[in-house]
């Protein structure tokens, strides 16, 4: 067994589970970050889990475990927040089929204008993205892993075909296995030993809105209007990037949110503009996950996926396995780097 152990680079919620995957199981773990876990496109989600996805899409297999893999995160975690509140969506906004309503008005009692008939999808849930990252590195401590933060990784080691450990502007780490979960970072980091990965930063919009409690129940999705509700009153809601450049357009994006927000809810008249900000999420090319260890380089692993919350439990515990035992995952099947060579 190699003593140099495993790096994880990247502390979002997919570094932050496959660090708590990895810990406790007889080699090193060492988490490292350019900030604080959770503050990059982790803090940005809406963190919906459950959405469903087409059966013939290539990574239904690793989707269709999302919500049980929380399930059993709450077990081993019961500190874990999950919000089981189910979603309602309409006018086209989930083109897959799932049951169907006529009840939406007891479901969102607040909701002004309901539609005759809603998509529900009981199952369906939201959690704090943050929160749960921080949770499953305090977990991963516990389990004997590292925490590195304001380390930037810079490089990887990497001759004749080998990566032996990473740069970091805190110094050479060196390693066993390098994974590499940094989002968009992950570009950079696989081009300079020559692997290319057709990842672009896909940029989205998250709105805070402070509003009375109680006015959203479930998730609520249609094309115009993607909310769900805290206990504290605060409301979330993603908006597809148009432009913004400055925070003067952010602000008028967050403005017309909260003027939809108010037109759509009872009681919501008085909602004010908390925060908006951009999440540069990563988007591989054919909008599906990249799992794997590039084909002919020995010692890394890249995780890289859109999605990354709700598939972070999955992920966390099939990529781990994979990279303590070597045995390929069936559920990870088609969505390796070498898809694009």
């Amino acid at each position: 067994m190699d003593d140099r152990g495993i790096v994880v680079a990247g502390a979002g919620i997919i570094g932050a589970s496959l660090a708590y995957h990895l810990a406790g199981r007889g080699r090193p773990v060492t988490l490292i970050d350019a900030g604080l876990p959770g503050s990059g496109v982790t803090r940005a989600s809406f963190a919906w889990i459950g959405r469903s996805v087409a059966g013939d899409s290539p990574s239904a297999p690793l989707r269709s475990l999302a919500l049980e893999e929380y399930r059993r995160l709450e077990t081993e975690l019961p500190e874990l927040s999950v919000r089981w509140s189910g979603s309602l969506s309409w006018d086209g906004f989930d083109e897959t089929p799932g049951p169907r309503t006529e009840d939406v008005a007891a479901l969102e009692p607040h909701l002004l204008d309901p539609p005759a008939v809603a998509v529900h999808r009981p199952e369906d849930a939201a959690f704090d993205p943050v929160a749960v990252t921080d949770l499953l590195v305090a977990a991963a401590r516990d389990r004997g892993a590292r925490l590195l933060t304001g380390v930037l990784a810079t490089a990887l080691d990497h001759q004749a075909g080998t990566v032996s450990g990473i740069r970091t502007t805190a110094g050479d780490i060196p390693a066993e296995t390098v994974v590499l979960a940094a989002g968009t970072g992950t570009v950079a980091l696989c081009s300079g030993i020559g692997i290319t990965l057709p990842i672009e930063p896909s940029p989205a919009v998250l709105v805070r809105l402070r509003a009375a409690p109680g006015l959203v129940r479930t998730i609520v999705a249609t094309p115009s209007l993607e909310v769900r509700q805290l206990d504290d009153g605060t409301v979330l809601a993603p908006m597809a990037y148009s432009g913004e450049t400055d925070q003067a357009a952010l602000l008028e994006t967050a403005e017309r949110v909260r003027d939809r927000f108010a037109a759509s809810f009872a009681g919501a008249a008085g909602t004010k503009v908390a925060s908006v900000e951009i999440g540069w999420r990563p988007m591989p090319a054919d909008g599906e996950p990249v799992i794997g260890r590039p084909g002919g380089t020995r010692g890394l692993y890249v995780t890289v996926m859109h999605s990354a919350i709700t598939l972070a439990a999955a992920t966390g515990r099939l990529a781990a396995t994979e990279i303590l035992t070597g045995s390929p995952a069936p559920e990870l099947a088609g969505r390796r780097p070498d898809r694009f060579h």
